[in-house]
């Protein structure tokens, strides 16, 4: 590479052999024969050069590979591993082109050059794509490690009647805007997450042939404000009344008339 900044151009090394080291974000990767890298003259220091060690640099028109500055930096000093995928077929094709001195001032060279410039740009894309799948699946996990916390959070304080999305972004630091934002992501929102789950509660608890309770019992356990308004809401996500619920679950499992003549034989 030459000593002086380019701004035109960007550098392609690919290792032949001794040791290299390539300095990216703090990390160090010794290069393995074949690997590539995408060099800046302006940024040397991101090399480091062992003995007896040897590269072949390829220089390419910046404007030829289809991306921006910004895009283009976010490729530089990445290691590529010349033994798989786009690498390995990147690498091969330009160690045989400059093993082949005939080709620099010839019409097929000059084609092949450009091909290789396409093969290129391909390689930059996919390191770019790669870069922003990883940054999409760390934003990913995080979000469902943050609603899989506010799930369970809402879990152990649904009969709290002040529960409300206030009181579960100020217990996870963080804003309402934001809670709302995660609950959208995952196809919801926050009151209607919340509204469901008491809901398949007090259903749960009105289904239960062993007791009788009542609705107003039910809707003051699991936070409902009034039986009237847990009654409302309750037809509406189910089509039928609270009551109406309770006697259709409790009489599947009553007994029938001849299984309490059966009964009282026994």
């Amino acid at each position: 590479m030459p000593e002086t900044n380019d701004r035109t151009h960007v550098y392609l090394g690919v290792h032949v052999r001794g040791p290299v080291t390539v300095v990216h974000e703090r990390a160090r990767t010794l290069l393995e024969p074949n690997d590539l890298v995408f060099c800046d003259p302006a940024r040397r220091h991101l090399l480091r050069f062992g003995e007896d060690c040897q590269m072949i640099f390829f220089r390419v028109p910046r404007c030829y590979l289809g991306v921006t500055e910004s895009e283009l930096h976010q490729v530089l000093g990445v290691p590529v591993r010349g033994g798989e995928g786009i690498g390995a077929l990147a690498s091969d094709f330009l160690t045989a082109l400059a093993a082949k001195a005939e080709f620099r001032r010839s019409t097929i060279g000059d084609r092949r050059a450009r091909t290789a410039v396409h093969l290129l740009s391909v390689l930059v894309m996919e390191l770019l794509e790669g870069d922003t799948t990883d940054e999409a699946d760390d934003a990913s996990g995080a979000v469902n490690e943050m609603l899989s916390r506010i799930h369970g959070y809402i879990e152990e304080h649904l009969r709290d009647p002040d529960l409300s999305p206030e009181t579960i972004a100020r217990a996870h630091h963080i804003s309402v805007r934001y809670l709302q934002k995660l609950f959208q992501s995952d196809g919801s929102t926050v009151s209607q997450w919340v509204r469901e789950r008491r809901l398949e509660f007090c259903r749960l608890e009105l289904g239960r042939s062993n007791r009788r309770i009542t609705m107003a019992a039910v809707a003051h356990r699991w936070g409902f404000s009034s039986p009237s308004h847990f009654s409302r809401t309750f037809r509406g996500a189910y089509g039928m009344s609270p009551s109406e619920w309770q006697a259709l679950a409790t009489s599947a499992f009553a007994p029938t008339t001849a299984d309490a003549q059966d009964e009282r034989r026994r």
